[in-house]
């Protein structure tokens, strides 16, 4: 994603709290992640920056804009947990078990209720997450490989426990929000696209929504170039 988005503009990304060169310390909750996030643009000298998030990046770019409005020229959310309801987690959690052999279905509910309970270990996690990696594309057979990755089982426990406290209260602090804020889902994603076109409804005119038909959860991968040619329309329109 970053490779795609980096040509042509002044690009930063940074590492959240949990794994080096972070901080490991916590807290790990949404509020100390929307801090963060403005500590970063406060450490560029930048009062305002366009913002790009996918999946629980995009929904932290939600959280960010109804806190600091302010700081964010425009909005590019990726196939996102939403700000609606339950965001879609329910649906999305269906959806995986339903691409997925059974057999990797217990082992993986296994490892994530371990990491959950802070018990599992970042081998755990990472297994888990390749378990289900096929059904984050809209071709599971057709998959890309699996990339090496590193988790902080203690941050990701800790951060869900916290987003599903915020959750309740994030699509009334975005209704009326005027920072124009694109949806970027894929049609064949595990993830709802009704995540996306539930919370752009529920902010109003500044939100639209596009739809990627024959795309999984990571669209750069399925369609490279899609999300480059969304940003750079979201930026100059």
């Amino acid at each position: 994603l970053v490779d795609e988005i980096c040509d042509g503009y002044q690009v930063a990304v940074y590492q959240q709290r949990g794994l080096p060169p972070s901080t490991a310390g916590a807290p790990f909750d949404v509020p100390t992640h929307v801090a963060d996030v403005v500590a970063v643009l406060d450490g560029l000298g930048w009062g305002r920056a366009a913002g790009v998030g996918h999946s629980w990046g995009g929904h932290l770019l939600l959280h960010l804009l109804a806190a600091h409005p302010e700081r964010v020229t425009a909005a590019m959310v990726i196939d996102p947990l939403g700000g609606v309801g339950d965001g879609g987690e329910a649906q999305f959690e269906a959806e995986l078990n339903r691409r997925t052999p059974p057999e990797s279905v217990e082992r993986a509910k296994e490892l994530d209720q371990r990491a959950m309970d802070g018990e599992g270990t970042e081998a755990d996690a990472v297994e888990s997450l390749r378990l289900y990696w096929p059904a984050y594309f809209a071709n599971p057979a057709a998959a890309a490989p699996f990339p090496d990755m590193q988790l902080s089982v203690e941050a990701y426990s800790a951060t869900f426990e916290s987003l599903h406290t915020e959750l309740p209260s994030l699509a009334r602090r975005l209704v009326g929000l005027a920072v124009p804020t694109l949806f970027l889902h894929g049609a064949g994603s595990p993830m709802p696209v009704a995540a996306s076109t539930d919370t752009a409804q529920a902010i109003g005119p500044a939100a639209a929504v596009q739809v990627l038909d024959d795309v999984g959860h990571f669209a750069w991968l399925d369609r490279p170039g899609v999300v480059r040619d969304a940003l750079d329309r979201l930026v100059n329109d």
